[in-house]
């Protein structure tokens, strides 16, 4: 057994856990944890400082979970876009693919909270083969996301077979793995998954850092680990109430991710998911937020600021207001909030494309 295998059996599963070590009444947090399981790793679990703090907001259940506000289970409508079991076709060219239905840690604020490590979510070798099944027959599909639950959840021999039965499919051009082990699991990211995975180019991995306190040494040397292996990495970040709602700290999330060589991808306006409102902040906060990176850092360490839209409307970009006027002449707001002037191009016409000239004669 591997120590990334033995740290999982030593996860903290139950409220209990947590009265000795932080002086907390877990009663009120076990009707929580019956309803939306927990996990926290060991290692998870070390880098809290304090009690509701942003790392114990992200892995220690909380009562606010139980109250309904505006949210549902499904806000995303998956489920309506699932052709067969645990594979979302929401997009022409791509798929989401849910090959495990547990995760290393069960993050308070998941897209799945509904039946992510529950008997809800069963996924299976016959679930894996008909979702290979519909992919081998819509030839459309040339980008193939493994999600969850946690994809490197799996054995590598079991994560070695479903990579290899994809890259056979002629029409897949393109691998990706979502995963939060880098942030609660780092020591899963083993020599032998990434020379597995090497194989498998072209092969891209998203992780999920929300605060920088997340990119720690051992966070650190497992990214280096894939990005060795030469497959690029990116992140997609939740803005979320109380772990990352503060410009300042956004900032420095992004420049660490950069520093360790993680392209920031997504930032998320917080999903309507059930159990979740006490997360979500304002757009308005999160365009602040845009301001404060756009212009004060690297390009390189701005993301997209989206909404996955309510209903499966797919992710929709959200910008800062930079254009404010587009005709003959476009008028620009900089980061600094000083406006400029750009001459537009005239827009092609009949009336004004060159007569080619006939040289035949």
């Amino acid at each position: 057994m591997e120590i990334w295998q033995k740290m999982l059996q030593s996860c903290v599963t139950s409220p209990a856990r947590l009265t000795r070590r932080y002086g907390v009444d877990p009663r009120p947090l076990a009707a929580v944890a019956e309803r939306y399981p927990m996990r926290v790793t060991p290692y998870y679990l070390s880098l809290i400082q304090s009690v509701d703090d942003p790392i114990w907001r992200q892995a220690v259940p909380s009562v606010e979970e139980l109250e309904a506000g505006s949210c549902c289970a499904d806000p995303l409508e998956e489920e309506e876009q699932s052709p067969v079991a645990n594979l979302v076709h929401r997009y022409p060219d791509r798929v989401l693919f849910q090959v495990c239905s547990e995760c290393a840690m069960y993050c308070r604020f998941c897209t799945r909270k509904r039946k992510v490590g529950k008997d809800r979510m069963q996924v299976t070798r016959n679930t894996i083969a008909q979702g290979l099944a519909y992919i081998r027959k819509h030839p459309e599909i040339r980008d193939v996301i493994l999600s969850g639950g946690d994809p490197l959840l799996l054995s590598n021999e079991m994560l070695d077979g479903i990579l290899k039965e994809l890259r056979g499919i002629p029409t897949v051009e393109i691998l990706r793995i979502g995963t939060r082990m880098p942030v609660v699991l780092p020591q899963r990211i083993t020599l032998a998954l990434t020379r597995m995975l090497q194989r498998y180019h072209p092969l891209y991995l998203n992780t999920h850092f929300n605060h920088p306190d997340e990119i720690t040494p051992l966070a650190a040397r497992a990214l280096a680990r894939l990005a060795d292996a030469g497959i690029p990495l990116g992140n997609q970040t939740v803005l979320l109430r109380g772990v990352n709602d503060d410009p300042q700290i956004m900032r420095r999330l992004m420049q660490r991710l950069l520093a360790v060589r993680v392209k920031p991808y997504y930032l998320y306006q917080a999903d309507l998911v059930l159990g979740t409102e006490h997360f979500r902040t304002t757009v308005e906060e999160g365009l602040d937020i845009m301001r404060a990176l756009r212009g004060h850092t690297s390009g390189m360490a701005v993301p997209a600021f989206v909404i996955d839209a309510p209903g499966g409307g797919g992710k929709i970009p959200l910008l800062p207001e930079y254009l404010q006027s587009l005709g003959d002449e476009v008028i620009l707001k900089n980061y600094q909030g000083l406006d400029y002037r750009y001459s537009n191009a005239r827009p092609v016409t009949e009336q004004n494309v060159p007569m080619a000239v006939n040289q035949s004669g």
